[in-house]
């Protein structure tokens, strides 16, 4: 391959257990796919050219075939931020991924017909154990696409963040129980003033990294 040669790459999982788990698209030629629906779903427009979805961002580097995501073009996800304060100290709730890709807000993939904060709500308590009821959690702003590093320029994340805040606590063993379940490692309450107090305590208390895909997220809201 020179180096003007366009990438193709799609991860054989997405052809094996991808399609069987129903995580993945069993079609293999995007030119198949019906477009204009997707399109006219989309919570952020994006092009075809050819026939084939256009990440509508910067290159990933991988310009055709799906990397390791499984849905052709957009895939829609809803994250919770939920946060409290124990002694004037912000605390968020994070999960570890159980895929090795660090530290990220409890969230995933919304199924199809699912209401974005219905899926926030889902996957909070999913991964945490957590019940926050959709109708609590409030929307911080237009969805936006993520550097996800499992994605390429035809398959690619776009999330909305949903927030609650649980208020004041007198230490932190009275914040609610959180606990690692489905595709987390574990969960836990974790101090984050700022994104870079955030970012260091997961280094250097966990020996972890935030998930690159909400490292600018996080920093945007936590502003």
């Amino acid at each position: 391959m020179t180096p003007d040669t366009p990438r193709e790459y799609t991860h054989p999982d997405v052809f094996t257990i991808g399609i069987a788990e129903g995580w993945a698209d069993p079609i293999m030629d995007p030119i198949l796919l019906d477009w204009e629906a997707r399109q006219a779903g989309a919570l952020i427009p994006f092009e075809l050219v050819d026939g084939r979805p256009v990440r509508p961002g910067p290159s990933t580097g991988i310009r055709y075939g799906r990397n390791q995501l499984g849905h052709w073009g957009e895939q829609p996800c809803a994250d919770a931020l939920i946060t409290a304060t124990v002694g004037g100290l912000r605390y968020i709730v994070m999960i570890e991924r159980g895929d090795g890709h660090g530290w990220a807000l409890p969230g995933g993939c919304v199924e199809i017909g699912e209401d974005l904060a219905d899926a926030a709500s889902r996957e909070l308590a999913e991964e945490t154990g957590l019940i926050v009821p959709a109708n609590r959690l409030y929307r911080t702003g237009p969805a936006r696409l993520v550097p996800d590093p499992r994605g390429s320029d035809e398959a690619w994340m776009v999330t909305a963040v949903y927030r609650a805040d649980f208020g004041t606590y007198d230490s932190t063993a009275d914040l609610p129980t959180v606990a690692g379940a489905d595709d987390a490692r574990r969960a836990d309450w974790i101090p984050a003033g700022t994104y870079a107090h955030l970012n260091v305590h997961i280094t250097v208390g966990y020996g972890g990294q935030v998930f690159a895909a909400h490292r600018d997220l996080l920093a945007d809201e936590l502003a």
